[in-house]
């Protein structure tokens, strides 16, 4: 695991659609991963419009994802929740499942989906990946996010697409 953020990629400079999808739960950490990651994409996509969706847990995200790729896809959809592994294994669970359905999901739309919902043994990583700054997996999210809405820009020009690929993709 990495233990520092990753540089900071270029700025963005088109406009650029951006959607949060985060969950409620654990809401002293949620609230910290949406503030950084807004901060953050501030600063990289600063002509960009990011719109934040809240859902209650992180089980609910990927439907909320799934809904925005259908709908309107953005150029990017950023997943942020986070989950305190308890007692039992429906942390694990859940975890495991968000995961598999997000990366489906970004397979599927051929849209970047970035997957910052954490799973932590406790508060203490919690607060370091949610609101410490050395961590900080709201900023990484963002950093990840503009990284990947330019390479897709830089694939965009460089290898334009064929209009069946064009309907396939926005479909």
């Amino acid at each position: 695991m990495s233990s520092a953020l990753p540089p900071k990629p270029r700025i963005i400079g088109p406009k650029v659609r951006i959607c949060i999808v985060a969950s409620k739960y654990n809401e002293q950490f949620t609230d910290a991963l949406v503030q950084n990651a807004i901060d953050e994409l501030g600063e990289l996509v600063p002509q960009g419009r990011v719109d934040l969706i809240r859902v209650p847990g992180a089980f609910e995200i990927p439907v909320m994802v799934a809904s925005i790729l259908e709908r309107d896809p953005p150029a990017c959809v950023i997943a942020l929740g986070l989950i305190i592994r308890g007692s039992t294994e429906h942390g694990d669970l859940v975890a495991s499942s968000v995961t598999t359905a997000l990366q489906q999901l970004a397979v599927r739309s051929l849209r970047p989906v970035i997957h910052e919902v954490l799973l932590v043994e406790d508060e203490k990583q919690a607060y370091a990946r949610c609101i410490g700054a050395q961590l900080n997996r709201g900023k990484e999210a963002a950093r990840a996010a503009a990284s990947m809405i330019d390479i897709f820009q830089e694939l965009d020009r460089s290898m334009p697409r064929n209009s069946s690929q064009k309907m396939h993709r926005n479909a």
